[in-house]
């Protein structure tokens, strides 16, 4: 009889591409890892892994097994989800990731109410950018994770995921006091063709959105500083470096000599929560998606889902199928 932990640890494997980089997604040591793989091998009389280089390989039966082991580890997600559907009950644990800001606007207020209304319930949390976060969603790494989107570029939502509108984002443009613009009740962002930008770390969704919407407005970006964090990007808006995109969920303070000024165009972040559809009747995701929804309800400056386009907000639970 194949053990399920090691046939979830052949998958982990075949996921990370690594010993290590199982052991990560698995929170467990690279040595429990081994331990598990040489088992695995005696159970089945055959060879999984094969040296290759200073890492590990997969054999021609390793990749065949550790297919089977994600279609048997899928159905046992979805007798987990039936089993908890059938209780009604919101019990287990829930791993939730999320990009910085929504991780600092959301998971406060989501977490308190979930441990308040689900005290049976285990939470643990980390951050990741939405490209990241979906991954780790499709890879099991984690049960949820909040991602976004813009008005003018959608994250596309990979087959087997399913998603939910959390709240929509309407950012502001932020610049030194003594910007010429800076007294404006509203910018475009071809206002700011000749200025400095600071923007996020290259290869990250949000920089690539700003690069795309420039350019389409024949603006070629100069971008003269990278920062991951919103507090990095307005500490050097301060000092007169620059402009850039603020957005308001999980803004913070703004630093002394920083001016946010509105975006006339229509231009909104569209924040949603993605799961894996073989986990779409478990009581916990949905708890934990309307959790996130009233989170975002109370924020005083992002727009709760449905907002804008009128619809009921927490209504549709299961808005959208990948």
């Amino acid at each position: 009889m194949l053990n399920l932990e090691r046939l979830r640890t052949l998958d982990a494997l075949a996921r990370h591409g690594s010993v290590s980089g199982a052991a990560d997604g698995l929170h467990v040591t690279t040595s429990a890892v081994s331990q598990q793989m040489s088992k695995l091998e005696r159970e089945v009389g055959q060879r999984l892994l094969a040296r290759n280089g200073r890492g590990v390989r997969l054999t021609d039966a390793g990749r065949l097994l550790a297919d089977h082991a994600a279609r048997i580890l899928s159905q046992v997600e979805l007798a987990q989800s039936d089993i908890e559907a059938q209780r009604g009950e919101v019990v287990g644990e829930v791993r939730l990731a999320a990009f910085p800001t929504a991780a600092r606007g959301l998971f406060p207020a989501a977490l308190t109410t979930l441990r308040a209304d689900h005290p049976e319930l285990r939470l643990r949390t980390t951050e990741l950018e939405p490209e990241a976060g979906t991954r780790a969603v499709l890879r099991g790494d984690v049960d949820l994770a909040v991602v976004l989107d813009w008005s003018n570029k959608r994250l596309p939502v990979p087959g087997g995921l399913a998603k939910a509108e959390l709240l929509d984002d309407a950012p502001d443009i932020a610049m030194p006091v003594s910007h010429p613009l800076a007294d404006r009740a509203e910018v475009g962002l071809e206002d700011f063709a000749d200025d400095d930008w600071v923007s996020w770390p290259e290869g990250e969704f949000c920089h690539d959105w700003l690069m795309f919407t420039l350019r389409s407005k024949g603006i070629e970006p100069r971008i003269a500083h990278l920062a991951g964090e919103h507090h990095t990007q307005l500490a050097l808006i301060a000092a007169g470096f620059g402009v850039c995109v603020a957005p308001r969920l999980g803004r913070g303070p703004v630093p002394e000599g920083v001016r946010l000024v509105p975006v006339r165009q229509t231009m909104r972040r569209h924040v949603h929560a993605v799961w894996r559809t073989d986990a779409d009747r478990r009581p916990s995701i949905r708890a934990a998606v309307e959790a996130l929804r009233a989170a975002g309800r109370k924020l005083p400056g992002p727009d709760p889902a449905g907002a804008q386009a009128g619809e009921g907000s927490s209504g549709d639970f299961h808005e959208a199928t990948g």
